[in-house]
C-alpha cells in the first residue's frame, strides 16, 4: 500500500444546514476542512454578486463553548481535589460511540445547572477556607495570650498603665535589668516563645515617659488586646468556632461528593465541548452567506461514498475534482494507508516525517526489516510471550485511546519474532532451552550467543548489507519513474554494482578461494566505479567539475562502510540483553535455598522486570535509529503534512464513524 490518495471535495447548501453537515463530516472524521479564502478557486463571482450578504465569522458561539469547557474543567479538577472519599473513585471507562449518540446524550442545561451548583459550594468552600485560616491565626495569637488574667479595657487605672507587648529573647535580661530602675514598675512573663517573651507590664503614668525610652531602646512591641473578655475565654470561644468549620466544611464536602454520581455526565459534556469547539473553528474556514455557504476539504478517495452515504438525506451540491499540481506541491495531506500487519509501524515513519504525497510509503519496505531486527536484539521467548500476552490482555480486555492501541498492536506484532529469535538463540528468560526433550534431540540454539558471536556479527553485516541494496533498489525506481535515468545509475544502480562487486570479492577470495569470482567482482566494482564518476561528467557542462562531482560521489564509499559498521549493534545488543538475564538467574542460583525460594523470587521478577524494559526500549531505539539513519537516507526524503481531518478530542472515548 502506500500513500492514501486524495481529492478535493466542494460542498455548497442552504446556510440552515451548516450545523448539521459540519456533524456529519466531524462524525466521519475523515475530511479535513480548507480555508475557502485561501485555496486557489476563484471566489470573485461571489464576492462580485453575494457582497451584501456575505457574513462575517463570528467568535461569539466558540467563546461561549470554550467558556464552558473552562468550567467544566474546573469542577472536574475541585470534584477531584476536595470531595470526601476520594478513595471511592472510580475513574470513567473509555468506551466506544458515535458522535451522533454522544451528542444525544449531552443535555446543556443539565450540565450548565450542574456547574452554577458545584460554583455555588466552591465560594462557600473558598470562604470557610479564608475563615478558618484567619481562626487559626486568631488561635495561634490567643494562645500566647491565655494566662492574661485581667482585661485591659475593663481595668482602667487612675495613676497606673497597663501594657501588653513582646520583646526579643536575647534582650530579656537586659531589659528586665532596666526594668527593676523603676520600683514602682510590675511585669510579669505571659508567655515565652523560641524567639520572643511576651509580658504585661503595669507602670505609673508618671514614669511613662522614662518607660517609653527603655521600651524603645529593646523594641519592645505593644499589643492591643481587642477583646471584651478574658483570653483564656476568647481562645476557648476560638475553637468552638474553629469547630463548627470544621463541620461545616463536611457537611459541604459531603454535598460536593454527591456530584461524583455525575462524573460520566461531565467527562462526556467536556468530551462534547471539545467537539463543539472544534467545530467552530471549522466554520472560520467556510464561506457564509445568508443564504447558502459553500465548504472545501480534502477526502481519501475511499471515504466518499460514506459521506456521500450521510448526507444523502440533505439537500446538498457535492463535487470531487483531482487536486492540482500545484495543489499537489504546497497544500494536500498525507494519510497513509497500509494493511493491519503494516499499519502499526507507521508510527515510526511519522516519528521521522510523513512522505510528500508524490513520494513513496516507505513503511511496507521498512516493517520486515524493523522486525527483523527487533526480534534479533532482544532475541527471548520469554520475553516474547511475555509482550504478547500483555499486548493481547490490553487489547481484548481495555478500550484504548488511539495512539495507545497502535502501540499495543505494535509491541503485538513485534513480539513473534522475538520468540522466533528466542528460539534460535535457545533462551528462555536468559536460560539455556533443554538440548534432549522426552529423548528427542533439539536443534537449539542454532546460534549461541557465547559461542558463535562472530557469526552473528556477520549476520548482522549481511542484514544491513541486504537493507543498504534494499534502498538503494528503492532510489533506482523512484529515479527512473521520474523519468531521471542518469541519475537512477550514479545515485543508485551503480552503487548497488559497486557494492555487490566487493561482496563477491570478498567471497571469491575469504570464502571459496575462486579466482574467477575475484576477477568478476573486480570488473563489475569497476564499471560501476566508473559509471559513479562518469554519469557526474555527462550531465554537467563543465567537465572538470563533474569529475570533482563524480570522485567526491565515490568518496561517499566509505560512509557505506560506517553504515554497516552500525548493523553490529544487532549483535551487541542481541549478546547483551540474554547474557544479564543470564547473569541474573545466576545470582538467584547462588542463594540459599530458603531464601531463594522467598526473597529470590521477587528479586528474580524484579531483575527480568527491568532488563525486559531495558530490552524493549535498546531495541525499539536502535532499530528506529538503523532505519532513519542507514536505510532512509538512501532513497526517502520526507516532508509530507499530516492529515488533520475535522474530528473530536477523544480525551475520555474513541469516537467511531456515523452508521450508515
Amino acid at each position: 500500500m502506500a500513500v492514501n490518495k486524495m481529492e478535493k471535495m466542494t460542498i455548497i447548501a442552504a446556510a440552515e444546514q451548516e450545523e448539521l453537515i459540519l456533524q456529519a463530516i466531524q462524525g466521519l472524521q475523515t475530511i479535513e476542512i480548507k480555508d475557502f479564502f485561501h485555496s486557489n478557486v476563484d471566489s470573485s463571482y461571489i464576492k462580485n454578486h453575494f457582497a451584501s450578504t456575505l457574513l462575517e465569522s463570528d467568535e461569539g458561539q466558540k467563546k461561549q463553548f470554550q467558556t464552558m469547557l473552562t468550567e467544566i474543567q474546573e469542577a472536574l479538577t475541585f470534584i477531584e481535589r476536595f470531595a470526601e472519599n476520594p478513595s471511592k473513585k472510580k475513574p470513567i471507562k473509555r468506551q466506544v460511540c458515535t458522535l451522533q449518540s454522544l451528542e444525544e446524550g449531552f443535555n446543556e442545561e443539565k450540565i450548565s445547572r450542574y456547574l452554577k451548583e458545584i460554583n455555588a459550594l466552591k465560594i462557600s468552600l473558598t470562604v470557610l477556607e479564608n475563615t478558618r485560616k484567619e481562626l487559626l491565626a486568631k488561635e495561634k495569637w490567643l494562645a500566647r495570650w491565655q494566662y492574661l488574667d485581667v482585661i485591659p479595657q475593663k481595668n482602667p487605672m487612675e495613676h497606673a498603665e497597663l501594657i501588653l507587648g513582646s520583646v526579643n529573647s536575647a534582650n530579656q535580661s537586659l531589659f528586665l535589668a532596666d526594668l527593676k530602675k523603676f520600683d514602682s514598675t510590675s511585669i510579669e512573663e505571659i508567655y515565652h516563645s523560641e524567639h520572643h517573651v511576651y509580658y504585661s507590664l503595669v507602670y505609673l503614668k508618671s514614669q511613662s515617659a522614662e518607660l517609653a525610652e527603655v521600651t524603645a531602646k529593646y523594641s519592645f512591641n505593644e499589643f492591643i488586646y481587642p477583646y471584651d473578655i478574658l483570653p483564656k475565654e476568647a481562645y476557648q470561644q476560638n475553637k468552638e468556632e474553629l469547630a463548627k468549620l470544621v463541620k461545616e466544611e463536611k457537611e459541604l464536602k459531603v454535598k460536593l461528593s454527591s456530584y461524583r454520581d455525575h462524573l460520566e455526565e461531565l467527562y462526556l459534556a467536556e468530551e462534547m465541548t471539545f467537539a463543539y469547539i472544534h467545530r467552530e473553528e471549522a466554520k472560520k474556514h467556510l464561506l457564509n452567506t445568508s443564504y447558502f455557504f459553500i465548504l472545501q476539504g480534502w477526502i481519501p478517495i475511499d471515504e466518499k461514498q460514506s459521506l456521500q452515504a450521510v448526507l444523502s438525506k440533505n439537500e446538498v451540491f457535492i463535487a470531487f475534482d483531482q487536486p492540482t499540481d500545484k495543489e499537489i506541491q504546497l497544500d494536500i495531506p498525507v494519510k497513509l494507508k497500509n494493511n493491519s500487519v503494516v499499519a502499526p509501524f507507521e508510527m515510526l515513519t511519522e516519528m521521522y516525517s510523513l512522505p510528500k504525497y508524490d513520494e513513496i510509503d516507505p513503511t511496507p519496505i521498512m516493517t520486515p526489516f524493523y522486525m527483523v531486527f527487533f526480534g534479533m536484539m532482544v532475541a527471548d521467548i520469554g520475553y516474547g510471550l511475555l509482550m504478547l500476552l500483555g499486548a493481547l490482555l490490553a487489547l481484548k480486555l481495555m478500550v484504548l485511546p488511539r495512539g495507545m492501541k497502535r502501540f499495543a498492536k505494535f509491541f503485538l506484532i513485534l513480539s513473534f519474532p522475538t520468540i522466533i529469535w528466542g528460539f534460535i538463540c535457545g533462551s528462555f528468560f536468559g536460560a539455556a532451552l533443554p538440548k534432549v526433550l522426552f529423548g528427542i534431540q533439539l536443534p537449539f540454539p542454532i546460534l549461541s550467543t557465547t559461542e558463535d558471536v562472530n557469526t552473528i556479527l556477520i549476520l548482522s553485516v549481511v542484514f544491513g548489507f541486504i537493507q543498504l541494496l534494499t534502498g538503494l533498489m528503492v532510489n533506482g525506481i523512484e529515479l527512473t519513474k521520474r523519468k531521471r535515468y542518469l541519475d537512477s545509475i550514479s545515485e543508485s544502480f551503480a552503487w548497488q554494482g559497486l557494492l555487490a562487486g566487493i561482496l563477491i570479492i570478498v567471497i571469491g577470495m575469504l570464502l571459496l578461494s575462486n579466482d574467477g569470482l575475484v576477477t568478476t567482482g573486480i570488473v563489475v566494482s569497476v564499471i560501476s566505479a566508473l559509471s559513479i564518476v562518469i554519469v557526474p561528467i555527462i550531465q554537467t557542462k563543465s567537465k572538470v567539475k563533474g569529475l570533482a562531482k563524480g570522485l567526491y560521489g565515490l568518496y561517499g564509499l566509505t560512509s557505506y562502510i560506517g553504515d554497516l559498521v552500525s548493523y553490529t549493534r544487532l549483535m551487541a545488543l542481541g549478546i547483551s540483553g540474554g547474557s544479564i538475564a543470564a547473569a541474573f538467574n545466576m545470582l538467584v542460583a547462588f542463594m540459599p535455598p530458603a531464601a531463594r525460594f522467598t526473597v529470590g523470587i521477587v528479586l528474580i521478577i524484579a531483575l527480568h522486570a527491568l532488563n525486559l524494559f531495558l530490552s524493549l526500549l535498546s531495541a525499539y531505539v536502535h532499530g528506529a535509529r538503523l532505519q532513519y539513519v542507514e536505510f532512509f537516507g538512501k532513497f526517502y526524503t520526507g516532508g509530507g503534512r499530516a492529515f488533520k481531518p475535522l474530528k473530536t478530542e477523544e480525551k475520555y472515548m474513541n469516537i467511531e464513524k456515523n452508521k450508515k
